[in-house]
């Protein structure tokens, strides 16, 4: 049975969460704990907060505790992913990633994570083939397209990079700037192409 308190208290903690008052948002959550510890929405905003605020370790004490008390619980799973990725924890996250999609195989957020880990691993190949099963459902997904282009270019396919490069910054500017700053790239500066699409 739901708590009318608790609720009042928990939507407060996520009201200062969404204006980026972390850690006062944080003491809500603690205050909810302190009476009930295993309140479970409390332990993964909690980790979600102190996540944000790259206290990673703590963030992860918050997600192994929620999930001692519900294991399959999606959205502990996605924050526990997100912050081993940002650990650059990528073998972990990435089984984490395998676990989650062998029940929910099209599970578009963990998909999502698990391109880009598999990216950061060096992985190209097994990148794209996540980006095509984001692709499949949302084919103009700019920052999915911006990543297989980026693979691409790692891969030294050049062409279809600059051919997926030229179609994003056709829907959106912002990825001119993206692709100046993308180390993926590098190999493309002094390519006229490359320079007339992101000038």
């Amino acid at each position: 049975m739901t708590d009318p308190k608790t609720n009042s208290i928990l939507d407060e903690g996520n009201r200062l969460f969404l204006k980026g008052k972390l850690k006062e948002a944080i003491v809500f959550y603690e205050k909810i704990l302190d009476d009930k510890p295993n309140h479970l929405s409390s332990l993964n905003n909690k980790g979600y907060a102190l996540s944000k605020l790259k206290d990673f370790d703590s963030a992860m004490e918050c997600y192994d505790a929620a999930l001692q008390i519900c294991t399959d619980d999606l959205s502990v799973l996605v924050n526990k992913t997100s912050t081993l990725r940002k650990q650059g924890n990528f073998p972990e996250a990435l089984l984490l990633c395998d676990k989650i999609l062998k029940d929910n195989p099209k599970y578009n957020i963990i998909l999502y994570h698990k391109e880009r880990i598999l990216f950061s691993m060096e992985k190209f190949e097994d990148s794209i083939l996540c980006c095509d099963i984001i692709l499949k459902d949302h084919p103009d997904n700019g920052d999915v397209l911006f990543d297989k282009s980026c693979n691409l270019a790692m891969l030294s396919n050049f062409d279809e990079a600059l051919n997926l490069l030229e179609r994003i910054i056709s829907q959106e500017t912002l990825y001119k700037v993206k692709a100046k700053k993308s180390k993926s790239f590098a190999k493309l500066l002094d390519n006229s192409r490359f320079q007339k699409l992101v000038s």
